[in-house]
């Protein structure tokens, strides 16, 4: 049987081709009657249009895409991902775009940028995948920088790492907390610091900021730094092998309520209290924080309107590339919940 084509459609519903184009692609510049007349027939002959073909003619995917460090399976372990999407999935909703999620492709992140076809793609968290940033630039679609470190002339939604990270602190410290460890995430250099880049580094930038307030700094032998998966199993882990060393927190702050959701699991496990015996605080406010028992402390970020806006941001360059590019900084702020409590700083 021939292959129906178009113009075919076109001659059995007695409209032109640019219509039954329309009928595909602008379906609201048709009349109601000219549209299910069109599509009428389609369905008759079994006609779908090719979307590879109207891509070559358009230039144009319709799509946009999250490009995302980790394999799929290991990224949505953190729901702080899916909240993101959240936000993304209105502004695409709204505008009758389609949405990608673009994972390392074989372990290879650039060969993804290069095979993924979107219309632009916004960026989680690359701040250590500068070789991908060059990557994009040379792909020449529009791309905005999500939770990494701001670049001249590429839009970038940040939130406000450093002033969460420091009220988290200040908020430990203000309660009488002098042993305390930071669960951080994992970043591939083994707790140094100092290497930090990005997320990492505004969040560490702020715990430090706190400590030296208090005559504290994170080499401080009762401060303790420990790097986790960023995930529950990685705070679970993390508290097994904190309790045993010799000098216990009496406090641990972590960089992501997934991983605070772990040590509560291994808490229980240790037969320790929250908080009687060990203060708890997380970063996120994701919507499980609330739902801990007991719920959960934690530095809450608007991920959900961080995803509508980078969104937003990757769309109008899509339309207008010479946009001046945009560095926004989203405010953060504490939730006080009941997995903290005040001690006595001389216990």
């Amino acid at each position: 049987m021939a292959k129906i084509t178009i113009s075919e459609i076109a001659r059995r519903a007695g409209v032109s081709k640019t219509a039954v184009s329309f009928a595909f692609n602008y379906p609201e510049r048709l009349s109601e009657d000219t549209l299910r007349r069109i599509l009428a027939v389609a369905d008759e002959v079994g006609y779908a249009p090719d979307p590879v073909a109207s891509n070559l003619k358009t230039r144009r995917t319709g799509c946009i895409g999250i490009l995302v460090p980790q394999p799929i399976p290991i990224m949505t372990r953190n729901p702080y991902l899916l909240t993101f999407i959240e936000g993304v999935g209105e502004i695409c909703h709204e505008s009758g775009m389609s949405l990608m999620l673009v994972p390392p492709l074989k372990g290879n992140l650039r060969r993804a940028i290069v095979r993924a076809a979107v219309d632009g793609f916004l960026t989680l968290g690359l701040e250590t995948f500068r070789g991908t940033m060059v990557v994009l630039q040379q792909r020449g679609v529009p791309f905005v920088m999500v939770d990494s470190d701001p670049t001249p002339e590429i839009p970038c939604v940040n939130i406000d790492d450093e002033s969460g990270a420091y009220a988290a602190m200040k908020y430990a410290l203000e309660r009488g907390h002098r042993d305390i460890a930071i669960f951080g995430i994992r970043s591939g250099h083994h707790g140094d610091y100092r290497k930090y880049a990005g997320t990492l580094q505004r969040r560490i930038t702020g715990y430090a900021r706190a400590l030296d307030e208090y005559g504290l700094s994170l080499d401080d032998p009762a401060i303790h730094l420990l790097e986790c998966e960023c995930d529950a199993a990685g705070g679970y882990e993390g508290l097994h092998t904190l309790w045993q060393s010799r000098r216990p927190p009496t406090a641990i702050v972590t960089m992501a309520d997934v991983i605070a959701i772990g040590v509560m699991q291994a808490a229980r496990e240790l037969g320790l209290r929250i908080p009687d015996d060990l203060s708890l605080i997380g970063y996120d406010d994701i919507e499980g924080s609330r739902l801990t028992c007991p719920p959960l402390t934690t530095i809450h970020q608007p991920t959900v309107e961080k995803g509508r806006v980078a969104a937003q941001l990757l769309l109008q360059r899509i339309e207008e590339r010479s946009l001046a590019a945009e560095h926004i900084v989203l405010p953060v702020e504490l939730v006080e919940r009941e997995s903290f409590r005040s001690i006595d700083a001389a216990q």
